[in-house]
């Protein structure tokens, strides 16, 4: 394959947004819109891949750097348009062999199949290939200027004239150069336009005028609909959820109610899981054969076992683990818990920072007191045990295999394998209390009426 280089231009400000937040840092799917970019350029074969960013843009490059290491960054001082912003990345593309691909990073529906409409374009003979789409709106876009299969130039729609902006062709978001030419011609572009910038898709004018062969791949709308406000970053959602929605059901998963489930970028679901309605799959989800996903829930950076049963009203914090043909029951969360093959977790419930062994029936109630204040600590329960409704297990707590814990109680120590353990006080009634304790709070409620 030939080596390609891919710059993402995301050195914007992202007035529109409103947000302190930089705008390509706002999520689609549980991930950044960058990083649906940066990875739409790996799919498509991306060897190297540089950011350019503006000064104050330090929150990008860690998000990025996070998700992809070995991503080079560059930096521009000062925004004089989109080809001085690709000129940023001199370091690599200076020495770069095959193609160069400009992309700009607010457009979270990428996908390599769109890199791949302009670079097949350059595998079949062309020097440059931009993306082009149809918009049933046109406003605010690059017009193409073609004859026939040729492009000859990009015009801005506030440098278009009236005929052209008639034009439905529209530029989108990636622009494809064999790398020698990128290097020739980058450095031409003037700044003669409404906006005195250096404008990328100058570029093709310049690459006319040499004589280098200039055409153009396309793509549907809405894979490279970009984000500048609140609005478009909500329809992007929207239709990223669809894709995904569409692409479950196809793989042999059960959506009730489609349009109120929710999925993360990298969520996995085997075939044969119904999900019911209202369910929200944060980041790091995967959900095995079988299970069965109740309405009303919250599943983040967890692994649901074949055959599994989760909610209604659940909730799975990271690194919970339910194995096969475990339940977790309404109203129940679990954090960083091993939840064991066939155990039973089915009311108002509380495990964190636990191992719960096979086939255990934690009833109504239970808490796992891990926490201290300062550090937290984990609790351990045996095969078979048995954890009566309303207990408290004080971490670190060891309950062996097949143990009995009363309802009520509050564990401190150990429970050995298949002993009883209570630990709740003998029960104490003092006649005629209540009534002295309740009348006693109904005058301190009437003095401080009465003041």
């Amino acid at each position: 394959m030939t080596e390609l280089l891919s710059i993402i231009l995301a050195a914007g400000e992202g007035t529109r947004m409103r947000s302190a937040t930089p705008k390509v840092l706002h999520p689609v799917g549980g991930m950044p819109i960058i990083g649906h970019v940066a990875r739409a350029a790996r799919e498509a074969g991306s060897t190297q891949i540089a950011l350019v960013t503006g000064p104050k843009h330090d929150a990008i490059r860690k998000a990025v750097t996070a998700l992809h290491p070995d991503v080079v960054h560059f930096e521009q001082a000062a925004a004089k348009g989109t080809a001085h912003a690709a000129s940023m990345a001199r370091d690599l593309f200076s020495k770069a062999k095959g193609y160069v691909a400009v992309v700009y990073g607010d457009h979270p529906l990428l996908r390599g199949i769109n890199f791949r409409a302009v670079l097949d374009r350059l595998d079949a003979g062309l020097d440059v290939a931009i993306l082009g789409f149809e918009p049933k709106d046109p406003s605010g876009y690059g017009r193409f200027i073609t004859d026939g299969d040729t492009l000859l130039a990009i015009r801005e729609h506030k440098d278009a004239t009236e005929d052209e902006r008639r034009i439905r062709l529209c530029n989108a978001c990636i622009l494809a150069f064999r790398a020698e030419v990128f290097r020739d011609l980058i450095d031409k572009v003037e700044t003669n336009n409404a906006q005195s910038e250096y404008y990328l898709t100058d570029l093709v004018g310049l690459a006319n005028a040499a004589g280098k062969k200039v055409g153009y791949g396309l793509a549907p709308e809405n894979d490279v609909m970009g984000v500048n406000d609140r609005s478009q970053l909500a329809r992007a959602e929207g239709l990223f959820q669809d894709v995904r929605r569409e692409d479950f059901m196809k793989a042999g998963v059960t959506l009730k109610d489609p349009k109120s489930v929710w999925f993360s970028y990298d969520t996995e679901i085997a075939s044969d899981v119904t999900i019911e309605p209202n369910v929200v799959f944060g980041p790091g989800v995967k959900i095995e054969q079988g299970a069965v996903i109740h309405a009303f829930s919250h599943i983040e950076g967890a692994h649901v076992g074949a055959n599994a049963s989760v909610g209604p009203f659940a909730r799975l914090r990271p690194e919970a683990n339910l194995g096969e043909g475990a339940k977790v029951g309404n109203f129940v969360e679990i954090k960083k818990a091993d939840i064991g093959k066939g155990a039973k977790v089915s009311h108002l419930t509380y495990i964190g920072d636990a191992s719960i062994g096979a086939e255990v029936n934690i009833g109504a109630g239970v808490i796992t007191v891990n926490y201290d204040g300062y550090n937290k600590h984990r609790t351990v329960v045996g095969d078979g045990a048995f954890i009566g409704s309303n207990a408290s297990l004080v971490a670190p707590v060891t309950v062996g295999a097949g143990a009995l814990v009363a309802s009520g109680s509050v564990i401190t120590e150990d429970v050995e394998a298949d002993a009883l353990a209570l630990g709740r006080a003998r029960q104490v009634e003092k006649p005629g209390r209540a009534k002295e304790i309740f009348a006693a709070a109904a005058a301190k409620k009437q003095a401080k009426k009465d003041k």
